[in-house]
């Protein structure tokens, strides 16, 4: 066989090659996907298998990418993952379409599964956490931590943190009014006062505050932080009034320091600027900052939107809003969304509600790390009450409002480009 041949056989088998290879798209828009929230666990589950996948933002509602193998087939049929086998010579095209200029996408590159901690105390009850819930659905695995481990420096371990909807304020989420005579409350309060001297703190606002600043030192070393509901306010607020007594007798014993509110720092705050701080226990608000009592909008008009950010110069924010929708159905929670005006100028809205201005969703970066607040408790239970069922998710397997926390979840898998300031 002439040499000639050999080359002429060799291109064939190498264009036949690329023709054959083939990767797995998993779309993520409206119409091609049936199981938006598993999908993310398939793009973990394959992360975890030290693969490396393409996260296609504005791309069929943010696709994924990933190595064509049989067992990656496989989990897509078990879970009800709707997926695509693709060419090389296809993928490659779509790579290209994404890499145009005129186009606002941008591939980005998923690198290794984040170690998952959720901030959660023992025996929480099944309304409790709605990324919790998620997590199970999606088949993310995870690790629970609490206030021992974190003061211990558990957190060093892992790269992405949620906090559990918890009150870092000491004020045990403001119940007392509606709550104070009920068996859980009095246990509960007993249980956080034991708790707090057992780590030698004499109050558990001081004992929550030490918390607070942990994790604070977490985020700023290059961790990347989720909060929801109460977590987002009572967050910034314990880190505001460190040094400060801002609890009534029925918290802690004593009463709260004279004109505390002049006194409050915002400069130590993460997200929250200006705010004024709820002086009476009873009212069920920790202060100016949530915008559930003022808000007054039908829930039949309730939406937020998500904002529109550039993919190639705006990575970060734009990965944390991928959807297969603009508008997302709206949610309560003890802190329902955020008062704008409240809100530093540094920090990112990412999804808003237009009827008053008010912001559910922002992002920001503070030192090494990155944090996220997203106000509401529970995506597809418009008011949950103490008591109530949890969400069945398998009755929600599309649900924006969900994808949003999976965003956060996958985020610290990237390999980011620097966001534009």
């Amino acid at each position: 066989m002439n040499t000639r041949k050999l080359i002429f056989i060799f291109l064939l088998l190498f264009i036949n090659f690329n023709a054959f290879a083939s990767y797995i798209l998993i779309p993520m828009d409206a119409n091609n996907q049936k199981n938006h929230l598993k999908a993310y666990g398939i793009t973990y589950w394959t992360l975890k298998k030290q693969l490396k996948v393409k996260w296609l933002l504005n791309f069929k509602g943010g696709a994924f990418l990933l190595p064509d193998t049989s067992g990656i087939q496989k989990e897509c049929q078990i879970r009800g993952v709707s997926f695509d086998v693709i060419s090389n010579d296809k993928a490659q095209e779509i790579l290209e379409i994404i890499a145009s200029p005129s186009q606002n996408m941008e591939a980005v590159v998923l690198e290794k599964a984040p170690k998952i901690a959720v901030y959660t105390p023992n025996g929480k009850q099944p309304w409790d956490d709605a990324v919790t819930m998620v997590l199970k659905y999606a088949e993310i695995p995870y690790e629970t931590i609490y206030d021992e481990e974190v003061l211990n420096d558990g957190l060093l371990l892992f790269d992405w943190l949620h906090l559990h909807h918890e009150d870092f304020t000491g004020q045990y989420g403001k119940f007392y009014t509606q709550y104070r005579a009920s068996s859980w409350y009095i246990e509960q309060k007993q249980a956080a006062e034991q708790f707090a001297h057992k780590l030698g703190y004499s109050k558990v606002s001081e004992e929550k505050l030490a918390v607070a600043l942990k994790i604070r030192d977490y985020v700023i070393g290059g961790g990347f932080m989720f909060a929801m509901c109460s977590a987002t306010d009572s967050f910034d607020i314990a880190l505001s009034a460190e040094g400060l007594d801002i609890c009534e007798p029925m918290f802690d014993g004593d009463g709260s320091e004279a004109n505390y509110q002049n006194k409050v720092d915002y400069n130590k705050t993460f997200a929250f600027k200006d705010f004024i701080l709820e002086r009476n226990p009873k009212v069920y608000e920790f202060s100016s900052i949530d915008m559930t009592r003022k808000r007054k909008i039908p829930k039949t008009t309730d939406y937020f939107s998500l904002m529109d950010f550039s993919a190639k110069w705006d990575a970060i924010p734009t990965m944390l809003c991928q959807n297969h929708t603009a508008l997302v159905k709206g949610f309560m929670g003890q802190t329902t969304s955020f008062n704008r005006s409240e809100i530093k100028s540094n920090v990112l809205v990412l999804g808003e509600t237009k009827i008053n201005g008010e912001a559910k969703y922002i992002h920001g970066i503070k030192g090494k790390g990155f944090f996220t607040f997203y106000g509401g408790h529970d995506p597809e239970d418009y008011q949950h009450r103490v008591g109530d069922a949890k969400t069945e998710l398998d009755l929600h397997p599309t649900s924006p409002g969900y994808r949003l926390i999976l965003n956060n979840v996958l985020f610290p898998a990237a390999k980011k480009k620097k966001q534009k300031t």
